[in-house]
């Protein structure tokens, strides 16, 4: 198993820019901007640039810097729009051919389009699609979404007519950017299940999956996408299309709890105040007689410091992260497996050492890897663990961008919590409840989806049908 698959992963970032101002460099600006949104995708980026109706574009696997040299942004040359995503896969395999932005040419122009999110019809809209004569070069939703969107262009008068329409039939969570020859476009679902932000930057228009992008290009922050709605931004100015708007919105919790940056705010709540405020709950929650309250790097800190100022427990460093370990470390031995925590993550004795600790982290997924951290902290001299979780347990698959498809891998799904205590090897374990749960995001302007935790989906839960078939090779097939 892979350490860091022992977590629950989000799917991507998304980036769109655009500007009639020549001094503003939009290929640089993008760079940039996915360099901020690398946290929500590490397998594959790219970027896609219009210049007076010309695409040019790049994109393969690996993070910002490995994909874009200097030389490689130069030939990308300048434009006045461009989008870029980063990206990590869920349901479909890693592979050069699904990374985004996802370039087509079609009977009325070019279009460049990144996608955060999954659908939950893709395997009965693609298998429509096939029978109807469409070719499909991926295994990605955003391949279907194009494909639809290009079918509504031809009886359509503009391209954000055909969004319009083809929202109609995909179903499920996206957050999109596209880019057509003079407009750019942001399309939020009509449960908000992902996140989407707009901004200003010197008289042009910006898009991305969180604020904390804008900030690294020294844009103002204008307001998030509402959920349904359609912006427009093209030489005429900014426009919106809300025909889809009007549902109280469903975004993922677990944006908030994990998947965001912490300096970012998302449909008005800082991401930073609601792990706080988790850490808060749990200590009212789950009180406990303790020396020091640290958290796990990094999702685990600000919940860690919230339950300090909550219990009144001191809070101290316990860990030190090796940053420069990318998330596709994998371990072939079991022993390199044993060892994968220690190579992350190195403990603070003096923090720990004869102490009573609380150990604060955002999720249980398998256990695996919170059974070594917990033995990690005992082999440092701990006298107790408490183990603290600032979210319920996972019960149920996701079906909108996350990689929890299965309930078979959840430990939750196969013990009760005693038992997981047990099996952790922690003195105590306490998750945040579900009641608690919704409510840390103060003054959030949207309802959320807990799915994962209650069952209780915003939209029905779809029938799963098997994509692998989509991610065979030829060479695979025997006859």
């Amino acid at each position: 198993m892979d350490y860091f698959r022992d977590s629950i992963q989000e799917k991507c970032g998304v980036f769109g820019i655009y500007s009639d101002y020549s001094e503003i460099d939009v290929v640089s600006q993008t760079y940039l901007a996915l360099y901020a949104l690398q946290h929500r995708g590490q397998e594959s980026c790219g970027i896609a640039v219009c210049d007076d109706g010309l695409v040019r574009y790049h994109n393969d696997l690996g993070l910002v810097p490995d994909v874009f040299s200097r030389e490689t942004l130069e030939k990308l040359g300048r434009g006045n729009i461009a989008v870029g995503h980063v990206r990590y896969s869920t349901m479909d395999q890693k592979s050069r051919a699904n990374a985004l932005p996802l370039v087509v040419r079609h009977f009325k122009g070019t279009m460049a389009i990144a996608h955060n999110g999954s659908l939950t019809n893709a395997a009965h809209l693609r298998e429509e699609l096939e029978q109807e004569g469409a070719v499909f070069h991926t295994s990605n939703d955003t391949e279907i979404i194009t494909n639809i969107i290009t079918k509504k262009r031809i009886h359509t008068q503009s391209i954000e007519e055909a969004v319009e329409q083809a929202m109609y039939e995909i179903r499920g969570a996206y957050s999109i950017v596209l880019m057509s020859p003079s407009k750019l476009i942001a399309v939020r679902d009509s449960d908000g299940f992902r996140p989407l932000c707009m901004g200003a930057l010197n008289g042009g228009f910006v898009f991305a999956s969180e604020s904390c992008a804008l900030d690294s290009i020294g844009a103002d922050f204008i307001r998030d996408v509402e959920p349904g709605e359609i912006v427009v931004v093209d030489k005429e100015g900014q426009r919106s299309i809300k025909t889809h708007c009007g549902k109280p919105g469903g975004l993922c919790v677990f944006e908030y709890i994990y998947f965001a940056r912490p300096d970012s705010v998302i449909d008005g709540a800082g991401v930073h105040t609601a792990r706080q405020r988790a850490g808060a709950f749990l200590a009212l929650e789950h009180p406990v007689q303790a020396d020091v309250v640290f958290g796990v790097p990094d999702s685990g800190l600000d919940a860690a410091l919230g339950y300090s100022r909550q219990s009144g427990i001191p809070y101290g460093v316990g860990f030190i992260k090796n940053r420069y370990i990318g998330r596709t470390f994998i371990q072939p031995t079991q022993e390199e497996r044993d060892n994968a925590v220690r190579i992350k993550l190195n403990t603070i004795e003096s923090t720990i050492r004869d102490k009573r600790v609380v150990l604060i982290d955002d999720s249980i997924v398998r256990g695996t890897t919170m059974r070594r951290i917990v033995k990690l902290v005992r082999e440092t001299g701990a006298k107790e663990v408490h183990l603290r979780i600032s979210s319920p347990p996972f019960v149920n698959p996701c079906y909108f961008g996350t990689d929890i498809d299965s309930r078979d891998y959840l430990i939750a799904c196969r013990m009760t919590i005693p038992e997981i205590r047990e099996y952790l090897g922690a003195d105590s374990l306490g998750y945040l409840s579900v009641d608690h749960v919704t409510k840390i995001a103060e003054n959030a302007k949207c309802g959320f989806c807990d799915g994962c935790f209650t069952g209780r989906y915003p939209v029905p839960e779809p029938e799963i049908l098997p994509k692998s078939k989509y991610d065979q090779k030829i060479g695979e097939f025997k006859f």
